[in-house]
This record gives C-alpha cells, structure tokens and sequence, in this order.
C-alpha cells in the first residue's frame, strides 16, 4: 500500500501543523514506506552541502515530526528527534510532534522521554518536550544533568520572579537537591546577580526553605558535599552563595564539622578559608576535640598559602592555652610548618613551640629533628627553644649549584632506505596536524633522493597512500590554481598531479613586513624549486637537510655533500643552497676544506664561514606607549636587526627579505610553529629572539598567550646568546600566564646549564623592564621561584639581586617586591652568596613594622652579612 503523496509534499513544504492529522490515517505498513522515503529524503539534504541551507531549515522541522511519528520503536524515534540535522532552528515543533505521538502507548512515552533525557547534547533543550512525555505517560519525570539544566533554564525563563517561579514549579523538590550534583554548576545558577534581584537563585533557594518547600537538610548537605567534590574557587562560587543565604546555625555547622575539615585539606583558598573560620567557631565554643583539630593541622600547615597557614597556627595557638594536656598531640604538627616557605610562618611555629614546650624531652627532640627545615634567620632561635639537637650539621663543603641538565642535541636520523618507507613517512607527514621538523626534513630528503632513482616506482607506491588528497581527484583538483603546501607540493610534482592552472600568491600571512611570512616564503622557495627539479633534472639529494633536530647542519656533512655533487657533476640548487648556509654551523675549522673544494659553492662557504655569515647587529630602543595600536600600556623596547650584506643580495630572491633590516614594533598573528621557524636559522638565535620579542611582550602587557613557546628552542638553539635573547627571556619571565612564565623559566636554566647565560646583562635588562612597567614584581618572583627551586640558587640571585635597587629605591612598582627579596634571601642562604648589599636594603630593612617587605629585607641583610663574616677569615 502505498501511502499518500500530499504528505511528503507537507514535509518538503515545511508545514509540520498540518502533518498530525494527515499521519493519524496510517496503518504500519504505510508508515514504514514513509519513513523509507523520510530517510532518502533526509539523506539528500545532508549531501546537498551548503547549496540548499534554507531549503534544509524549511523542511528540518516537518521532518523532524513525521520521521519520529513513523518509527515504531522509541530508541528508534530519540534517535531522529535528537539528529544533529534536525536541529536547525532554535524553536522545535513539539506541539505537532506531540499530536503526532499522542495515540502511542504511555509506556512508550515514558521510554522516549528517558531516552531523550539520556542524550547529554540535547536533553537541555527537550526539556519541554520531556516534561510533556513524563506527565503524559504519568512517570516520573528524568533528573539527568540535561533536563536538569532544561529545568533551570525553563523556570529562569519565567517572567515571574524566580521565588514564584519555583513555588509553584511541580518538580521542584526533585530537581533542586540534582543542582548540587551536576558536573559543572548549571548555567542560570552560576550567573551573577545581586541578591535583592528577583532571579537571584540562592535567596529564592534559602526563601523556598525557610517556608518549609524545600528541605534545609538537604540544601545544606548539597552544598557541603559540593564544596567536598572540589574545582576551581569559580566553580565552587555559586554553592558558597547557597551556604551563605542559608546562614546556617550553630547546630547546623556543628553536625557538618567533618566536612568543613575535609574541605580545608585541598579546597580553593577562599572555600578553604571560609570552612577554617567555620571550624574556628566551632572550636571555640567546644565542638571540636584535639583529635578533630590534629587531623585538620597536618593538612592545612602543608598548604602553601600564608593566610591559611598563620590562621591555622592561631587556631592551634587558641586550643593550646584552652588545653594544655593537647600539646602532645598538637606540637608535634608544628613541624610541618617548619619547613613552609614563608620565614614568617615558621617564626611563629617556632614562637609557638617555645610558648607551649614544658617538659617533655621527647616532644622537643621530636620538634627538634625537623629544624632543619628552619631557614638559617630562625636557627639560632631554635637551638635556644629546642636545645643543641636543633642545631644544623656543619657544612664544610663549598656550594655546588645543581642546574637542570641541558637539553643535548639529536642527531637527525638518515633518510629512509626504501621507498616503502619513504611513502611511509610521507604519508605521516603530510596526515599530521602539527608539523615536527625531524620527520619533515626526513621525508623530504627521502622524496627527492627516490624521485632521482626511480620515480615511477615512486609515484606507484605513493599514490595509493595519498589517495584521499584533493589534488589526485580530476572532478576537484580545478577547484584550487594556487601552490600546493609542504611535501604535498612535491609529491603532486612526482605523480605529476599538479593543478593545471596555477596562481602565483602568497604563501601565508597578511602583513609583508612579518618575518613569519619571510620565513614561509623562503620555506616553500625551497620545496617549489625541488618539485620544479622532480620534472627538469632531479636532484640527487638535498644540502640543506640537518643533521640535528634542531636544524643545525655540520659543517664537515655538508663539505661532503658538496664534494659528492662535485663528483656526479650535479649543480647545487640555489635555494637548496641558500638554505644550507642559513644552517650551516659556523665552525672556522672548515674554512681551510671549503676553500679547496674549488668549487664556487665552496668559494660560498668558506666566505660564509669566515665572516660573511656573521649575524645581524641588534640595537633598541623604547618606544612610547603611544606608539602602539594599543595605546595605554607602559613603554616597551623595539628591537632593530641590521641588514646581512650577503643574504640581502647575492641569495635567491625568495630569501633575501631574511637580510634585510628590520624594525619588528608589533606582534605578527600570521605564525607557525616555533621549531620551523627556529629550524630555517638555527646559528642566529639572537636574530629570531629579536623578531620574536613583540610577540613575548604581548605576553607581558597584552594578555596574550604562547608568544614565549619560541624561547626554549632559541635557548638550545646555535649562534651566539646575545642581547636580543636575553631580553627575551627576560621579558619572559614576567609574562602574565604561567604557562608562558614557564617557558622562560625553561630557556633560562638551558642558557645557565650551557655555560651561555650573561647574568649581569639578564640583571640590567630586567631592571630596565621593573622601571618601564613591562615586567611585574609579583610575576617575576613567580618565575625565579620556579628556578630556584631546581637547585639553581647561585643563577637565581644573579640575575635577581643587581634588579633590587629600581624595586628599593628606584621608580618600579613596588607591590611584589617582598617576594622578590623572600627569594633572594633563600638564594643567599643556600648558595652562600657574599655580595655587597643591594643599594636601599639596609635603609628598607631598618623601617619600622613586620610587614613582608620590612622582615624579608632584613632576612636578606643578615644573609649577606653572614656570608660575608664567613669569608672573612678565609681571605685573613
């Protein structure tokens, strides 16, 4: 039987009203061919493409109700409900689609509205339609994390206040206590509003309880277990907000103290602090025993946060005079915090130890063998509180710094024997969504060499690796006339599939003086003439291709390379060649054998070697804020590199940009990867440093991220570390994410572990950085605390303490400054360090008051000064 045409002329119309009535006639035999057609239907508007987009969203809604109203089963129709394509428009047709359903078995409603409620990406928006389902099969109605954002969305929707919204909402007993379960907090929950507005969850929430629609118990419990599951303080925020327009009482706090000392252990710090004053007031009135407070202690000293921690030391300070017998069991926890990293904090352990010590021996050796973990400002304190056992072992041996091993070069493997392999490889390459400079140059180099052997056997084995590329298919290689990209570019050239049309254009980026769009047009220079040679006379190999990861090419390897082509007869290819040199190391022992190749490639080389590739000369400036298309922000240096005589004029045309000199003022936003722009000049890392510094200070002043991924690669990279670089890295260091704060970091340790770090010139470049604003005290201290907590304490302070005077004395910002010197005196402490005293650190030392800045001067003074009494015998 067939079934009636007007139908799916209703569905391809796009009149989903109208279908109900026409689809109730339908036996299940005639719905069964309708939905055949439905899916043929459906299919060819998913092929289609963008060309039929509106006749697609015309349609999506009609076929949405009759292909549902037609399944037989109700995996089946959440299946064709919950379609990615049937969702084009944000308003469904779930009244027609509810007509449609309505003679179906309530069970199978009651199924279809779990199996919708089970798919996570749709259940929010089929709420409505859930809610209908349940009520109409008479079932509960599902409480999945999606429908529990449906519903919150819903009755945030209303345009009554939230409270009246809620009070008559018939579900809202059984979503409320699902609020505090979901995964990430729901939407409309977490939105900030004050809380006299009317949609202001946790006051329509405590409103609910105090009139007896919702459990207080139960809110209650949801909050606390919430905070317990842990996240980000962001995350924790809306619950806090529930906590605090409940304003639990007394009893209520006091039947949750586990909790609130659970959450105190590894909560964010405003949650973790909030549950610590909770547990105060608890303490204070009785309700918590030594036992209680001994767990939370171990927990909360080991904290790195100094307001927890010196609350938590108060705590204990407060337990102790209430109950002096709680000293064996609470003493022993000050230990932890011996070892903190703040000097304060363990001033006060220390002070509270000597307060609270009777005479119990073994309590104080116990307290004694963890002082140690004192800094040397408190040692002597120390030995008085807990007797000579607190005193440190003497240290007769001279201070060895432990710098993190530097990265070592690899060598590059050699290209692939075979052409399995090869077309293996290549394959990899061109499939890869990140580009890693080792297998590229590999299969390159592999490409070439085989495409001279035996090409056809070649072109057979590659084509059926690369058979899903556009460019091998005729019905759509007219559809691109431009240059095909990477090894793609040559291996088209091999199966001789290039487009038949072609367009000269530029290879990437927007602006012509970014060295990102120098770097890719030189790049592709080089692949374009290898894929040109494939057709005219194949090279027999490559003399650019690396022998280290890095890009760096020996010097001996590539005389080799050019004696062998002297041999076959072969002439270089000029952008092979030029390539060859920008990665040639430059080692004057090679000179003598370039000269007597007598080639005039040699001739090249053995000029280059000698002088002609030395890198550009680097000067800056600073530039006003002005200056900048985001005006506002501090000055900030501009680098200008010199033009490179020989590579602005005698390298192929493609290259020579790369010589020219260049002002870099702004950040480029058109670059690759750091390792392929490194692997094109790795002998001129102080070239790259200086192109790439505005794209690290945009990481400093312009909350951008990733502008420092370059600089450890430029750290383990060739050449000489000059001034460019080292502003870099300094510039790094005060970079605004972590992450980026890190990569510098990372680059500094590498200079220092290569024996290549300038730390007096790293000093005078982040002191003009902390004067010009570029660089914050509080961020720098971040990144030297990282690096001094490797081991690298000597490295730390010298580049950290000729900075101190702008910071003491000078015009910098000074917030931050008493972390900077907290790390500088544990540097001097560990290393030994008998510098003369910064310039204003006596003066700073000797101000009145406890504050940070004040103790951590003077922790500093004493250091310096110990260190210098200590060498004072050693020079008589």
């Amino acid at each position: 039987m067939t079934t009636p045409p007007e139908i799916l002329a209703t569905v391809r119309a796009g009149r989903p009203r109208e279908l109900p009535a026409l689809l109730r006639p339908l036996d299940r035999a005639q719905r069964r061919d309708l939905l055949a057609e439905l899916k043929e239907l459906r299919g060819e508007l998913r092929a289609s493409g963008w060309a039929r987009w509106q006749e697609r969203e015309r349609i999506s809604p009609a076929l949405l109700v009759a292909g549902a109203a037609c399944q037989t089963g109700a995996a089946a129709a959440a299946a064709w409900i919950g379609g990615r394509d049937m969702r084009r428009r944000p308003r469904r047709p779930y009244d027609a689609l509810l007509e449609a359903l309505a003679d179906r078995d309530p069970r199978w409603l009651g199924d279809l509205a779990n199996r919708l409620a089970a798919r996570p990406a749709t259940a929010r928006d089929d709420f409505p339609l859930i809610s209908e389902l349940a009520r109409r099969a008479g079932c509960p109605v599902p409480t999945t994390d999606g429908c529990v954002e449906g519903w919150a969305t819903a009755v945030r929707a209303s345009r009554a206040p939230l409270v009246h919204a809620l009070r008559r909402d018939p579900h809202l007993t059984a979503f409320v206590p699902r609020l505090f379960d979901t995964p990430e907090p729901v939407t409309s929950l977490a939105w900030q509003c004050e809380p006299d507005e009317p949609h202001h969850w946790p006051t329509a929430l405590a409103a609910l309880a105090a009139e007896g629609l919702l459990d207080r118990a139960v809110l209650l419990d949801g909050c606390t277990a919430r905070l317990l599951r842990g996240g980000t303080a962001l995350v924790l925020k809306p619950y806090r907000a529930v906590l605090a327009a409940l304003r639990p009482t007394e009893e209520e706090e006091r039947e949750r103290t586990a909790d609130w000392i659970a959450i105190t252990a590894d909560a964010p710090s405003p949650v973790a602090w909030h549950a610590q004053q909770v547990v105060a007031r608890l303490a204070a009135a009785g309700h918590v025993t030594p036992g209680q407070l001994a767990d939370m202690s171990a927990a909360v000293l080991f904290r790195p946060e100094r307001k927890l921690v010196r609350a938590q030391l108060a705590l204990l300070g407060r337990a102790l005079a209430r109950h002096p017998g709680a000293a064996a069991e609470l003493l022993p926890l000050l230990g932890e915090a011996f070892g903190h990293a703040d000097t304060d904090v363990q001033g006060r352990a220390l002070e509270l130890a000597a307060a609270h010590l009777r005479d119990d021996e073994a309590l104080r050796a116990e307290l004694a063998d963890r002082a140690h973990l004192l800094s040397p400002v408190h040692r002597a304190r120390a030995v008085a509180v807990l007797g000579a056992d607190a005193a440190p072992d003497e240290d007769t041996g001279a201070y060895q710094e432990l710098l993190p091993p530097p990265p070592l070069p690899v060598p590059l493997a050699p290209a692939p024997e075979t052409v399995e392999e090869t077309v293996e490889l290549v394959a990899a390459v061109v499939n890869s969504r990140t580009e890693v400079v080792e297998e590229f140059e590999r299969a390159l180099d592999g490409l070439v060499r085989h495409a001279h052997r035996d090409r056809a056997a070649l072109a057979a084995a590659l084509r059926p690796a690369l058979a899903d590329r556009y460019w091998l298919d005729p019905e759509r290689r007219h559809l691109y006339t431009g240059e095909l990209a990477g090894l793609e570019h040559i291996a088209a050239a091999v199966l001789d599939a290039r487009p038949a049309r072609r367009t000269r254009q530029a290879v990437v980026g927007w602006r012509s003086d970014c060295h990102h769009t120098d770097a890719a047009v030189a790049r592709h220079a080089r692949l374009a003439e290898a894929a040109r040679r494939v057709d005219t006379r194949p090279l027999p190999f490559l003399l650019a291709t690396p022998t280290q990861s890095s890009g760096t090419l020996d010097p001996h390897v590539l005389l080799a390379r050019l004696a062998e082509y002297a041999r076959l007869g072969e002439t270089p290819a000029p952008a092979d060649f030029a390539q060859a040199l920008l990665r040639v190391r430059r080692d004057p022992s090679a000179l003598a054998a370039a000269a007597a190749l007598g080639t005039p490639e040699g001739d090249r080389l053995a000029a280059w070697l000698g002088g002609a590739g030395s890198p550009a000369e680097v000067t800056r400036h600073t530039a006003p804020a002005e200056y900048h298309r985001n005006g506002g922000t501090p000055d900030r240096h501009v680098l200008d590199t010199g033009e490179r005589t020989v590579v602005a004029a005698e390298f192929p045309a493609a290259f020579r940009p790369l010589g020219r000199r260049r002002t870099v003022s702004g950040r480029c936003w058109d670059g690759g990867a750091p390792e392929s722009l490194i692997a094109l000049m790795p002998e001129d890392r102080d070239t790259l440093a200086a192109w790439s510094l505005p794209a690290v200070t945009s990481c400093a002043l312009d909350d951008e991220r990733g502008g420092t991924d370059v600089l450890p690669g430029l750290a383990a990279a060739g050449g000489p570390a000059g001034p460019a670089l080292h502003l870099a890295v300094a510039t790094g260091l005060g970079a605004r994410h972590p992450q980026d704060r890190l990569r510098a970091v990372d680059a500094l340790l590498t200079l220092a572990g290569r024996g290549e770090l300038d730390a007096e010139r790293l000093a005078a470049d982040l002191t003009e950085l902390l004067d010009l604003g570029t660089v914050k005290p509080g961020r720098l201290a971040d990144a030297l605390r990282t690096a001094a907590s490797t081991g690298a304490h000597a490295t730390t302070w010298s580049v950290l303490g000729p900075a101190l005077p702008t910071l003491l004395t000078g015009s910098a910002d000074p917030r931050g400054t008493g972390e900077l010197l907290e790390i500088a005196a544990e540097c001097v402490e560990r290393c030994g360090a008998a510098s003369p005293h910064p310039a204003g650190l006596a003066a700073t030392a000797a101000r009145p008051g406890r504050s940070r800045l004040v103790t951590q001067a003077a922790r500093l003074r004493d250091a310096l000064h110990r260190n210098q009494e200590a060498l004072a015998p050693a020079a008589c």
